[in-house]
């Protein structure tokens, strides 16, 4: 490896290994750190839907010198469109692919999860130790070290703990006090899975509302697969626990809500039996007061995950593992300094992008009844026609993470 800082060299544990975990391994192996990233999978995660890069997410990425590898990966994805029962297209919002301004509902950079996992997981496997099929399940930590404790019984002395272990994350259930509540709940509930594509699968999302706070999404990312999205709104109990119950069960809940639903329901629900995943999540928010604690430190969803509807969660993280790095190789011999540099320089970037996904906004996307879903593809229909959605992307002077800079260090590529 070339360009390592001649500084102290700290052992450095990374517990997750998707995409935040593995920008962190890319930029501290960079600083001369021993890393290693232990991952609760088998193996690189092969699963997962598309996701996006906007704003400082495409600085982040291009500072990895990465973004070429990136745009041979990309998902052909030209617009969403709102349609009818029929499919007919009733507003389509076109991605913005002028390098200018901000990023659209459809991203210039649509990539699949597995395929960022693996360019980043190539860039990086030569120089951290990646440990699958493994998990961080507690710690005790000193002034001098923290010490883990992982799922098959082994312990590990580390210099730093970093706990890039997701929405759900571990770390921070342990970091945080007993009791409190980090997610902050919107009252949408999602599920996702592959089913294969035919003739009529274009390039285009679809959207399509049905009444009672439901939305049916279709998006194709190859030749012969589409992903079949079905979001709810509704809060309930029931709700919140079926993306904990086994899967069978999950797909009886999404089948019975949408039973109704009418346009490609019943190819989509008998999709549903034959995909290699199901995946069925509530829609949050991860809000913190506090990322670190001594010699341990969240780091993407796990200290601030903005929910899917932000657009900028996998930004969020690639900015986030950016910024910690950054200031763990300028200081890596004042390891309570570096944390604290990272939260002050990163909390107003992720600040932002809560305002992005208001409730208020959110529900006004997915209206209760005919009538308001009527109007909401009337008056987006209107604003396509005299192309506000376009000139609004291409004049804007900031995408959604504000004008917040992602800041330069040192040893950046």
């Amino acid at each position: 490896m070339t360009d390592k800082i001649a500084k102290r060299s700290l052992r450095i544990l990374v517990a997750g290994g998707g995409v935040a975990g593995q920008a962190l391994a890319f930029w501290l192996t960079r600083g001369g750190h021993e890393v290693t990233v232990v991952e609760r999978f088998p193996a690189p995660r092969a699963s997962g839907a598309q996701v996006d890069l906007r704003g400082q997410g495409i600085d982040a990425v291009a500072r990895m010198g990465l973004l070429e590898e990136v745009r041979g990966q990309l998902v052909d994805e030209a617009g969403v469109a709102f349609v009818d029962s029929r499919g007919k297209p009733k507003a389509t919002i076109m991605a913005n692919t002028s390098g200018k301004g901000r990023q659209t509902l459809t991203s210039e950079y649509e990539i699949m999860r597995v395929d960022l996992v693996r360019i980043l997981h190539e860039a990086t496997k030569d120089d951290a130790a990646y440990v699958f099929g493994k998990s961080v399940d507690g710690f005790d930590q000193d002034a001098d070290r923290v010490t883990a404790h992982f799922s098959d019984g082994t312990s590990g002395d580390f210099d730093l703990l970093i706990g890039a272990d997701g929405q759900g994350s571990r770390t921070r259930r342990a970091l945080l006090p007993e009791g409190f509540d980090p997610y902050w709940r919107v009252g949408i509930h999602m599920a996702y899975w592959f089913v294969p594509r035919i003739a009529s699968d274009t390039n285009i999302r679809d959207t399509y509302m049905v009444p009672g706070g439901r939305q049916i999404m279709r998006r194709s990312h190859n030749a012969t697969e589409t992903q079949a999205y079905f979001v709810l709104r509704e809060e309930s109990a029931e709700a919140s626990a079926i993306h904990r119950a086994p899967v069978e069960e999950q797909r009886k809940f999404w089948a019975g809500r949408f039973r109704d639903a009418g346009r490609q329901t019943e190819r989509f629900v008998e999709g549903m039996e034959d995909s290699p995943f199901l995946y069925s999540q509530e829609v949050v928010q991860v809000r913190s007061d506090t990322w670190s604690e001594g010699r341990v430190v969240l780091a993407g969803d796990a200290a601030h995950c903005a929910s899917p509807y932000s657009g900028m969660g996998i930004s969020g993280g690639l900015v986030g593992a950016h910024v910690l790095a950054g200031e763990i190789n300028r200081a890596p011999d004042d390891l309570p300094a570096a944390p604290a540099n990272y939260e002050r320089v990163l909390r107003p970037f992720v600040d932002k992008i809560p305002g992005e996904v208001s409730p208020r906004i959110l529900r006004v996307g997915m209206p209760l009844t005919k009538h308001a879903i009527s109007a909401f593809q009337n008056a987006t229909a209107l604003a396509c026609f005299l192309r506000i959605p376009d000139l609004v992307a291409r004049l804007s002077k900031e995408d959604r993470g504000g004008d917040w800079q992602l800041p330069a260090y040192a040893d950046a590529a």
